[in-house]
């Protein structure tokens, strides 16, 4: 380091930096301010102020920068940004954890701009190229932050199945309501999600099962969509419930009167398509065979001999990247060791007889229990999904 010591120093226009110091003194050991400009490059540590026009292509501190493109904060994690000590007033941050600009007010920590965010479920980036997708399976919420940047919504929502009857040769239960639409608009903010179980299946002889429970996305003052359970079948001599998918019919002794199938009641809902349909029917010549329930897409088979009708198939969706049957009814019992209605694609239970047992609705499909054949075990309904996808770039 070279130390100059004098009275003064004049005659100076410009001066170049080539060490890394340059230090002026007056004789009382004073430094010396020199209104000069310095050019070239400095480097090493600088203490102190620094006054007048800086001209640099960047000037960076740590992880910060300042350059001609723009200028860089601080990076961390939420939970790095709050391991920090005595924060400044007015410092500002990008957090990766939540994808957005914070800054600090003495007492917390502001949200400011934020990129768009959702969480909630199952998340998958990997299943269905280019998409992100969410699998709901409880009850949770959705959360979404930020602005959409113009992308929409996939979503599919199923009810729970419907619950099996017991009594002989009883119809197949319903599927659960299915809801889809392939451009929801996004909307920020916190969406509860509720996934409907399957109905029970009946208890006591001759008895019928529940509904399934509606799934449904509430969000107050936003949006409000609704997929109903399934419903059961109808036993001898009596009415199955209606759901989002209509139970079947039970089976009737010959030249007996038919027994009424359920409706499929399922509509749109919140902007979304709604799918359902009526369980089967039977008529006076069917000796027991019931009909099978109603699926997402296509009406229960009727019974008849020599065997129960099959359940109504759901319908394929590849919202996850692989395409599968969602909301199939469930198959008709038979009275006798004949043959039981096949459950629907898509999650539908296999009816029952003498001596088959019931099946029941596969879990996360919405599908319906199958029918009773002679007061086995009732099989219960599978229990509804929710799905959301939306593309990842």
């Amino acid at each position: 380091m070279t130390v100059i010591r004098s009275n003064s120093i004049s005659g100076i226009n410009s001066i170049t930096a080539q060490s890394n110091s340059l230090n002026f003194y007056d004789t009382s050991g004073n430094t010396l301010s020199i209104g000069a400009s310095v050019s070239g490059n400095v480097t090493g540590n600088v203490t102190g102020n620094v006054t007048g026009d800086v001209t640099a292509d960047t000037i960076t501190v740590g992880d910060k920068f300042i350059s001609s493109a723009g200028v860089g904060i601080g990076t961390t994690d939420t939970a790095g940004r709050n391991a920090g000590v005595s924060t400044a007033i007015g410092t500002l941050i990008y957090n990766t954890t939540t994808k957005g600009v914070e800054v600090y007010d003495g007492t917390g920590w502001i949200a400011g701009l934020q990129s768009f965010l959702a969480t909630g479920g199952t998340k998958d980036t990997t299943s269905r190229s280019g998409y992100t997708v969410h699998t709901f399976t409880g009850d949770e919420t959705f959360v979404v932050t930020g602005p959409p940047e113009g992308k929409t919504m996939e979503v599919l929502v199923i009810g729970g199945g419907g619950g099996g009857p017991t009594g002989t040769g009883s119809g197949g239960s319903g599927a659960g309501g299915l809801l889809y639409s392939s451009t929801v608009p996004f909307s920020p903010g916190t969406f509860t999600i509720q996934v409907g179980g399957g109905g029970a299946g009946a208890v006591a002889d001759n008895s019928l099962g529940t509904v399934g429970t509606p799934s449904f996305i509430t969000n107050p003052g936003i949006t409000s969509i609704t997929a109903l359970g399934g419903g059961t079948g109808s036993r001898n001599g009596a009415t199955g419930s209606p759901g989002g998918s209509g139970g079947g019919a039970g089976g009737a002794s010959v030249n007996g009167s038919n027994r009424p199938q359920t409706t499929g009641d399922q509509g749109p809902s919140g902007g979304l398509t709604g799918y359902g349909n009526d369980g089967g029917s039977t008529t006076g010549s069917s000796n027991y065979a019931g009909s099978g329930g109603g699926g997402a897409g296509q009406v229960g088979g009727p019974g008849g001999n020599p065997k129960g009708g099959d359940g109504g198939d759901g319908s394929p969706y590849s919202i996850t990247g692989i395409a599968t049957h969602y909301a199939g009814g469930g198959g008709g019992g038979h009275e006798y060791d004949l043959t039981p209605g096949a459950g629907g694609l898509g999650g539908g239970g296999n009816g029952g007889t003498a001596t088959v047992p019931v099946g029941s609705g596969t879990a996360n499909k919405g599908g319906g229990a199958g029918g009773n054949g002679g007061n086995q075990t009732a099989g219960s309904g599978g229990s509804g999904i929710i799905i959301i996808a939306y593309p990842t770039a």
